[in-house]
């Protein structure tokens, strides 16, 4: 099972869950740790071309331990479907409105 979708077989939420889901605290994974760190060092490294996300990406990638690549693959792709998905739902609503396509 993914580190992003629910374990079904996973104990009661605790204290410290249900805290985090009513304040609506951002879960860090090891690969948006890494994002972070590798958007700084490239922010930092003064490229006169910028950089971009893909650099970003691929450089947290490699810097992550072998056991943790697969999981953040895992997030990568779940976050890809879920911006996919929020993107249909704002297109069908603006449809929905009269919007033209």
């Amino acid at each position: 099972m993914s580190h992003i979708m629910p374990d079904p077989e996973f104990d009661t939420p605790d204290e410290f869950d249900r805290l985090m889901a009513e304040n609506k605290v951002p879960v860090l994974t090891p690969f948006a740790a890494m994002f972070n760190k590798a958007e700084e060092v490239l922010a930092d490294s003064v490229r006169l071309e910028g950089f971009t996300p893909e650099e970003i990406g691929r450089m947290a990638l490699e810097c992550l331990p072998e056991a943790e690549q697969a999981a953040a693959l895992d997030e990568l792709f779940y976050t890809y479907w879920a911006a996919r998905e929020q993107d249909r739902q704002t297109l069908a609503r603006h449809q929905a409105a009269g919007g033209a396509r």
